[in-house]
């Protein structure tokens, strides 16, 4: 198995919002490639709501409800993209690269 330091970190969550994580060697297995799968669909639907956001945001007629439901969705997409990338490592190197 993986050393405690190696656990991948899902992104989904577990119960009371906790986080869940993976221990495995198995790269290509079912859990891991479900992982794959569900992380590529959470950037997928959050690059098209930031054309959505952008589309609503330049037009005139958006009302107050329709921002705070925008400001919801992206609010749900900004913390599935912020578990992508703490799972892939990419926060850490995106802190060293502004602590340079």
């Amino acid at each position: 198995m993986t050393a405690p330091n190696e656990l991948r970190l899902l992104p989904w969550s577990g119960p009371e919002g906790k986080p869940c994580y993976l221990d495995t060697d198995d790269k290509a297995g079912y859990m891991s490639r479900l992982a794959d799968n569900i992380e590529a669909v959470q950037l997928g639907t959050a690059a098209e709501l930031l054309e959505h956001a952008s589309d609503i945001l330049d037009g005139q007629d958006a009302g107050p409800e329709d921002l705070q439901r925008l400001a919801r969705e992206l609010t749900r997409a900004l913390r599935d993209v912020l578990r992508v990338a703490t799972s892939r490592g990419h926060l850490l190197a995106v802190s060293d690269l502004h602590r340079s």
